[in-house]
């Protein structure tokens, strides 16, 4: 049979029922091809070109979303499916902030509507284009999987930052993430 999106909808809303995210660490189905679902750069989501108008159905698919070796697959108990990640599978769309300095916790919300508190365990890292040396931010979720944190949210961000060993970066849960080199940001 050949796997559908209607048919891992509903096989990742059976296996979801329980509060919290699926266990798909657990699931160790077979691979059944790939589906055409695409995760745009901005976070939207795509099926056979058409984009997801379903909030709902967007945040039930990236609740069963794992990362394998490089390649995104949606997970249930009985099959696997490879889908296309263009950037990050998600956006951080805002954040929030409880404490000062090096006490402070930054809390990112997803376009999906997860929240993760950067810290040792979810960092913060920033890749650099090598042609256009432009700043692509990004919060680690869970699991492997990443949010691209968008444009306002890094400009909020870097209004936090502060020097700290020959960078320019934020504090969050006691643990420092670079943004830019200070020598790079004095030179600007």
């Amino acid at each position: 049979m050949t796997p559908d999106a209607e048919g891992i909808a509903a096989a990742a809303k059976a296996a979801g029922k329980g509060k919290g995210l699926p266990p798909v660490h657990l699931w160790n189905p077979p691979f059944c091809g790939d589906l055409d679902i695409r995760i745009a750069r901005d976070g939207s989501w795509h099926y056979l070109g058409t984009p997801f108008t379903r909030f709902e159905l967007v945040k039930l698919f990236a609740s069963i979303l794992i990362l394998e070796n490089g390649k995104y697959f949606l997970v249930t108990p009985v099959e696997k499916v490879g889908i296309t990640v263009e950037d990050a599978p998600f956006v951080a769309v805002d954040f929030d902030v409880a404490g000062q300095g090096r006490d402070q916790v930054i809390t990112f919300t997803t376009n999906v509507g997860d929240t993760t508190a950067a810290g040792a365990m979810h960092p913060i890292r920033v890749e650099r284009d090598s042609s256009t040396g432009e700043p692509s931010p990004y919060v680690m979720v869970r699991a492997g999987l990443e949010a691209r944190i968008d444009r306002k949210s890094f400009y909020r961000l870097a209004e936090l930052g502060e020097h700290h060993q020959d960078w320019f970066g934020v504090w969050s849960a006691g643990e420092f993430f670079p943004l830019i080199a200070s020598a790079e940001l004095d030179a600007g």
